[in-house]
């Protein structure tokens, strides 16, 4: 996990190699199948996949006073474990518009529960040279769902 001063230095050094960076972020609260894939989904994009994770407090406001599931150390060192992304950065704010600002992506990427017209740090992005790209979700793969199968099965 890459603190904000030194996410700026690592992808200031991939832009001077000419990596293209992809960027995405969420609260990838209790990692499955669907993150994995969209990770690696997401990598495809580029040279280099950054992922800025919604701490603890950021998690709980918008997802409910019943989450996070698992710890934010936790949830970036798993994310940090994965063979397709190369950085992990905690944010503490709602939305992603400081480390877009850092990271400066070629691509920032999106589930396909979200349209572009609709994200906000869209324009952002775009104003700093990079491109928007959403990516299909796995059906029937989400945190909420499993815990739904886990709560419904503990009845």
């Amino acid at each position: 996990m890459l603190s904000r001063e030194a996410l700026a230095a690592w992808c200031r050094r991939a832009r001077e190699a000419r990596l293209r960076l992809v960027f995405t972020n969420g609260c990838f609260d209790l990692l499955h199948v669907g993150h994995v894939r969209y990770l690696q989904a997401a990598r495809a994009l580029g040279d280099r996949l950054v992922v800025g994770l919604n701490d603890d407090g950021s998690v709980t406001r918008l997802k409910g006073p019943t989450r996070p599931l698992v710890p934010a150390a936790e949830r970036a060192e798993m994310l940090a474990a994965l063979a397709c992304v190369d950085a992990v950065c905690l944010f503490p704010e709602d939305r992603p518009d400081d480390l877009i600002g850092i990271v400066r992506p070629d691509v920032h990427v999106k589930g396909g529960d979200y349209r572009k017209e609709d994200l906000q740090e869209a324009p952002l992005v775009e104003s700093l040279g990079g491109e928007v790209r959403i990516v299909p979700l796995v059906e029937g793969r989400s945190t909420t769902a499993i815990v739904r199968r886990i709560l419904e099965g503990c009845r």
